[in-house]
């Protein structure tokens, strides 16, 4: 069945949704001893979290990129998360999400959430034919997720190296069952314009 090319996956239960992040060793250390940002970790600049486990590994290399050696899952409430989502913006315009530039403008400047949806990868990192949800947090949303949303943080490091060690054997049956699963999130209907998802189809 054909995936639709804007729908958010990930591995979620009924209180929260993981996403993912990259850090250097010094900053993920702290997060995971204390199971909070420490307070060195800016709160006022913009922070991208990402559900997609490939997508993480897409953008850090698979845990080798310089300070995103560690690669950090993140449990956040899914009240936050939607409440994120409601007041998010497109990183860029597109008719229909917008009527025209000059709302899509007027959104743009009183939120400081974004959204890009960007292609999803496969476990070569190639990327695919549907798209992938990033979410830009600032202001608000930025100390929100820092001191309130985020319920547990583990890291996934080794997991990424393992996962990285299969493909590279030769082994996707293997690595795929190692990621992590993700399923199709529940999103509100009232959500799914406002951050330009793929409608669901009619019942």
């Amino acid at each position: 069945m054909e995936i639709p090319n804007r729908q958010i996956r990930a591995a979620y239960t009924d209180d929260t949704v993981t996403v993912y992040q990259a850090y250097k060793p010094q900053i993920a250390d702290a997060a995971v001893r204390d199971q909070r940002f420490p307070d060195t970790w800016s709160r006022e600049r913009m922070t991208w979290v990402k559900p997609s486990f490939t997508w993480m590994m897409y953008r850090c290399g698979w845990a080798t990129k310089p300070r995103q050696e560690r690669v950090l899952a993140l449990e956040i409430s899914r009240e936050g998360f939607e409440a994120a989502l409601a007041g998010a913006c497109l990183s860029h315009y597109e008719h229909p999400t917008y009527p025209d530039r000059d709302a899509w403008g007027r959104r743009l400047h009183a939120t400081t959430v974004r959204i890009q949806w960007d292609p999803e990868r496969d476990l070569n990192l190639r990327p695919l034919a549907h798209r992938s949800l990033q979410l830009g947090l600032a202001g608000w949303a930025t100390r929100a997720y820092a001191d309130e949303w985020t319920r547990r943080i583990t890291d996934v490091t080794a997991l990424a190296h393992r996962v990285h060690d299969l493909v590279r054997a030769g082994d996707p049956a293997a690595a795929a069952e190692a990621v992590p699963v993700e399923r199709v999130y529940p999103l509100p209907d009232s959500l799914v314009p406002v951050i330009g998802a793929t409608p669901p189809a009619p019942a």
